[in-house]
């Protein structure tokens, strides 16, 4: 029966491996490394924008709410007060219910905001990870 022979093996065994592919290895993974967290840093990004559109798209609700709403409380809430009241009286109560309406609105659109920041804190930890495991390899 022939005998088989066992395919040799290419790569070096840890002992054998030498500095200059170490640091090859070294060099590799590193950019590997930084690429990722790159692409991890654009993703968080994206996200921190699409929230800060959201945000910004309350504010812009909020602002057209308050445009309409005092075109049209103006127009329909004087006349109806004013068969009760003066009409500087009619006009001031509309004129003050609509910007207490603008104003809860602004205050929501700043709420949604208040917790956003543009550090993109996942990919900050993970580096931080990362350095520490190279630290204790080294």
């Amino acid at each position: 029966m022939p005998r088989r022979e066992r395919p040799v093996s290419t790569s070096p065994s840890p002992e054998e491996t030498s500095i200059a592919d170490l640091v090859d290895r070294l060099s590799a993974q590193t950019s590997r490394l930084v690429r990722d967290e790159l692409k991890l840093a654009r993703a968080e990004y994206a996200e921190k924008a699409k929230q800060g559109g959201t945000a910004a798209g309350l504010f812009g609700a909020g602002a057209v709410l308050a445009w309409f709403g005092v075109g049209a409380l103006l127009a329909t809430l004087i006349l109806v007060l004013s068969l009760v009241l003066p009409a500087w009286a009619a006009a001031l109560i509309v004129t003050a219910v609509v910007f207490a309406a603008a104003g809860i609105a602004a205050l929501l659109g700043k709420k949604t905001t208040e917790g956003l920041t543009a550090t993109p804190e996942r990919t900050l930890e993970t580096v931080r990870r990362d350095a520490t495991e190279i630290k204790e390899r080294i």
